[in-house]
């Protein structure tokens, strides 16, 4: 009971912040749909890693494969949609380099790396999937630093997500 009290109480706090975030944004959104495909050598390798891990996944016209884990119901999220996530983000090692602890982050679709603009789409709120992002779909060749300067993510890596999908506006 506890849990679902907890949940309920996340999804609140997560719409309390989008209705802040869409008000502050005065829906002056000119977002466009991305419209990228990751290069072949990039989809290679990526394929080469799920074949050697036995994952099965589905492949995105894009370059991108994903797991779809629930669907969700309700609004599919736009670029200009404020959504809220919770996410924990691995290197193909699996080791984790980023995480929302559990805690939904809003964010802007169209303001995000392109594997999660175009993954985000294929689920709604309410809905999981597990996203396997190549390169140039993530942070493409340069290293992410944090604010010390120390690499986060290293160039031309691929990433995985997993993605709850709490909220669309």
């Amino acid at each position: 009971m506890r849990k679902y009290a907890f949940y309920g109480l996340l999804v609140l706090l997560s719409s309390g912040l989008i209705s802040c975030l869409k008000n502050r944004d005065n829906d002056t959104c000119n977002l466009q749909e991305v419209k990228a495909e990751a290069p072949e050598a990039e989809v290679l390798s990526l394929e080469q890693y799920l074949e050697e891990n036995s994952i099965t996944a589905q492949k995105h016209p894009s370059g991108l494969y994903y797991i779809i884990e629930t669907p969700g119901a309700g609004l599919v999220a736009e670029p200009c949609s404020i959504v809220a996530a919770i996410y924990t983000g691995k290197f193909t090692n699996g080791e984790i380099f980023d995480s929302s602890e559990g805690t939904p982050i809003a964010f802007r679709l169209g303001q995000v790396i392109a594997g999660w603009q175009m993954g985000l789409k294929l689920i709604q709120p309410g809905g999981k999937i597990k996203l396997f992002i190549p390169p140039s779909l993530g942070y493409g060749p340069a290293d992410k630093v944090d604010m010390d300067g120390k690499v986060v993510i290293p160039g031309n890596s691929t990433l995985i997500f997993d993605v709850e999908l709490v909220d669309v506006q």
